[in-house]
């Protein structure tokens, strides 16, 4: 597999640390508010990276962390008048609701920033014992500039960013590029013991921390938007590489901007869209379809033609999904005939193009692709009366790969499906007594209910209209 490396601008064969191995560590939200349209997207396509590494036999310890104290996080508390810690709770739990409706997979850990107080104190420590940090006033800053090579993944010239560097009211630091590991307690905020006094930690900090205790000090793959190219992924860098004396990451992956009918999201425009409001509209899994739809790497245009475009397409395979259980129950019983065999045996060809797909920087545009000539070829080999064997073949070859993108999960069943079987059987009972005013009458009643009647040679077939 090749990925684009963030940090070298190129793609690079992934070899891992361990093989047979991977460790993968992606930055989660702040936990102040329900996510937004633009949090999905690393949500859903780091997930996929996941799912895909351990489709290949890979083991995976994939670690997603929460910020879960913040300066939005107090905000938020005094807004409602809670504890900073109610806030945060009460976010993890709609991140959850969301990510799951998403299908997204809980990591393997979902370390939080307040249960990782003694690691932050222990690398803020070190940093200092090695001259790379300096205690001010109950604060802590990191020495940006006695670390060599920063800006290196950003890639952005030391003069722009010194250019850009301010020294904020309040803050005393030696220069204005240094940023805060340890922030001194102001009154009415949450704080923690630690040997510069009562505080709390600064942003970056915390991910340097979390991925050391729980991935190690080299990881495989970072993850995240990229708008944390800078500053929060360089400055990981430059703390745990200043403390470990080792490279931190070998693969940085950032996905591109979500637009907003061709703007940037923006509370201001009026066009910022929570996860929970895009899916009561158009639902989960069409969001994630959705993100699918463009290789991660690329710029994605949200809007009302793209997620109905993306709930047609999606539609189409819940129809080859649905018409292959179908299948599967009324089929003819029996193993596969000599050319149904050799049809399945075809399907291959469709597996080694969505490998491929995926192995090019995990472009799954490319792969939804393969997806949907894949179902396509094995609607035409349904045609007629196809061998259980061959339906359920069939079926298991589409999952296989629906799987991987993590799709076809969140249909529900449908309340109407005990009425509308057994007004069927009722009608099929009508025709079989040739009580055809009866029968028609359960097909128009079935009508009025948006419910269409197919006669196939395995039944009678039904789907809402």
């Amino acid at each position: 597999m090749k990925i684009f490396n963030t940090m070298t601008r190129q793609k690079e064969e992934f070899a891992p640390i361990v093989p047979g191995e991977v460790k993968i560590y992606t930055c989660g939200p702040t936990v102040y508010n329900f996510i937004h349209v633009g949090n999905a997207r690393p949500m859903i396509m780091f997930d996929v990276l996941r799912r895909y590494f351990e489709y290949r036999g890979y083991k995976v310890t994939y670690v997603q962390n929460f910020t879960d104290v913040d300066d939005k996080i107090i905000r938020r508390a005094n807004e409602e008048g809670i504890s900073s810690t109610e806030v945060a709770e009460k976010y993890i739990g709609e991140y959850f609701t969301d990510a799951h409706g998403l299908g997204v997979h809980d990591a393997s850990v979902h370390p939080r920033a307040t249960e990782n107080m003694e690691q932050i104190i222990t690398l803020v420590q070190t940093l200092i014992e090695k001259g790379y940090a300096y205690a001010s006033g109950g604060d802590v800053y990191y020495r940006t500039m006695k670390f060599e090579g920063y800006g290196k993944l950003s890639h952005q010239p030391l003069e722009d960013l010194q250019a850009g560097a301010r020294i904020a009211v309040g803050e005393q630091k030696e220069d204005p590029m240094d940023f805060a590991l340890w922030k001194a307690a102001k009154p009415g905020e949450p704080a923690w013991p630690s040997p510069w006094g009562m505080g709390r930690p600064g942003w970056h900090i915390e991910c340097s921390a979390m991925s050391n205790r729980y991935l190690g000090k080299t990881i495989d793959i970072h993850c995240g938007g990229m708008d944390l190219q800078f500053p929060h992924h360089e400055n990981e860098i430059a703390q745990s590489e200043a403390a470990n004396g080792c490279k931190f990451v070998n693969y940085w992956m950032h996905n591109g901007f979500l637009n907003i009918d061709n703007q940037k999201m923006s509370k201001s425009l009026g066009n910022f869209f929570t996860v929970r409001e895009a899916a009561d509209a158009y639902g989960y899994e069409t969001i994630r379809f959705f993100m699918l739809s463009a290789q991660y790497r690329s710029p994605l245009n949200y809007s009302r033609e793209s997620l109905t475009q993306a709930q047609a397409a999606l539609d189409r395979l819940y129809s080859a999904k649905d018409n292959l259980d179908f299948l599967c129950k009324n089929g003819e019983i029996g193993d596969m005939t000599d050319e149904e065999q050799q049809t399945v045996a075809a399907f291959d060809g469709f597996r080694s193009r969505f490998d491929d797909a995926m192995d090019d920087d995990l472009n799954t545009a490319d792969a939804v692709g393969v997806l949907f000539d894949l179902v396509r070829a094995i609607n035409t080999a349904v045609e007629g009366k196809p061998t259980k064997g061959l339906a359920e073949a069939c079926r298991g070859f589409m999952t296989e790969l629906t799987d991987v993108l993590g799709l076809l999960y969140a249909r529900k069943k449908d309340d109407l499906g005990e009425k509308v079987e057994a007004m069927i059987a009722a009608r099929q009972a009508a025709r079989k007594a040739k009580n055809f005013a009866e029968a028609d009458r359960i097909r128009d009643e079935l009508k009025d209910m948006n419910i269409e009647l197919m006669d196939t040679p395995q039944g009678v077939k039904w789907k809402k209209i």
